[in-house]
């Protein structure tokens, strides 16, 4: 009988340690994963913001080549794209593309598109001076809508890097949005 409870003793503490160890890595899970996306390149995080930034020299003595991707998160029923895919430009150079939205469902929808950049080294001399990230957008049922981004790309970039990819993921943020707006909460079809 001594032995048994011995043994729960061990178990309670061992169980209790695997709590504060889980607790520990899920606390730790966000810089984790920001520091392995470092090291592997991915997922570059731009800034929330409009850059305020002074004005750019053009460097006319070298191009650069521009991507642009669109995805959905699981549940955003909205059609979402960029306007163009690609385009050629100096870094130094202002330019404008669109991204195009069409929310083909029956209700009023709210998105937030998170950006990216890559190669993620990059992120740092991509600059947003207008996108429509920076704010959540609201399209009635059957709307669509052509959505600019601004932006500069740093002369100080790194002379190899001669392409970067700006993908944005649109989630819908219709259900938590939808007290702040005033809309009733719907759910999803």
């Amino acid at each position: 009988m001594h032995d048994e409870g011995l043994s729960t003793g061990k178990l309670v503490k061992r169980l209790l340690l695997l709590v504060v160890g889980m607790f520990a890595f899920g606390f730790l899970l966000v810089p984790i994963y920001d520091v392995m996306c470092q090291a592997f390149g991915i997922n570059g995080k731009t800034a929330g913001s409009a850059w305020q930034g002074s004005a750019q020299s053009v460097d006319l003595q070298r191009e650069v080549r521009v991507q642009f991707l669109a995805s959905n998160a699981e549940g955003m029923r909205w059609r979402f794209g960029p306007q163009d895919e690609e385009i050629l430009m100096h870094p130094g150079e202002t330019r404008t593309v669109h991204f195009l939205a069409h929310n083909p469902t029956d209700r009023v929808m709210v998105a937030q598109a998170i950006p990216s950049v890559a190669p993620s080294r990059a992120a740092a001399y991509f600059h947003k001076t207008e996108c429509f990230c920076f704010t959540q957008q609201v399209l009635q049922p059957g709307e669509s809508v052509e959505m600019p981004v601004r932006f500069i790309v740093d002369p100080a970039l790194p002379k190899d890097v001669r392409r970067l990819t700006l993908a944005y993921t649109l989630f819908d943020v219709t259900e938590r949005m939808a007290p702040s707006l005033g809309l009733t909460a719907m759910h999803s079809n």
